[in-house]
């Protein structure tokens, strides 16, 4: 796992995502670094990106931290968005594991097909792996777990970050 991290990690100054300065968190928390997953911002980064957090759920597989058989990847809007698509790909592609991916809105839809999710719909049952960027305070995953439980009794079966 060293490996991978230390990969990422250039990954991450390589694609200008990894800041060093005096940064105020979404937790209000003071940080000497910050990652702007909005610098992602091409079809090379999110793949790579994608296949990053694929490798990493692959190796929780094989450490027995998370089930075989995932159903589907769930990113929170906005920047969880191309998280979920890109790692369902990624899982998908390149390590023949087919998963679907959801995402959410900010804001139910009341036209069209309506409704709060986007993606592959949740069921009862379902095992969904929650992705996300960065974790200070868990307010997005707190966020997260009671829109999923109103849509279906999803199990959650782990959450993979970039950075915790």
């Amino acid at each position: 796992m060293a490996e991978l991290d230390e990969r990422f990690t250039k990954f991450l100054l390589d694609s200008g995502a990894l800041k060093f300065g005096d940064f105020t968190l979404k937790s209000g928390r003071q940080s000497p670094y910050f990652i702007n997953a909005g610098a992602f911002d091409d079809g090379m980064k999110i793949a790579n990106l994608g296949a990053y957090y694929a490798e990493r759920v692959v190796a929780a597989i094989e450490d027995g931290k998370l089930p075989q058989d995932i159903d589907t990847v769930f990113g929170p809007a906005y920047k969880g968005i191309p998280l979920a698509v890109s790692t369902a790909m990624a899982l998908t592609n390149n390590h023949n594991m087919p998963v679907g991916f959801t995402f959410d809105r900010k804001e139910r839809k009341d036209h069209g097909d309506g409704g709060i999710m986007v993606g592959k719909p949740l069921k009862d049952g379902m095992k969904v792996l929650l992705v996300d960027d960065v974790m200070t305070a868990g307010t997005a995953v707190r966020e997260t777990l009671p829109k999923l439980k109103a849509e279906a009794n999803v199990q959650v079966v782990g959450l993979i970050l970039a950075v915790d």
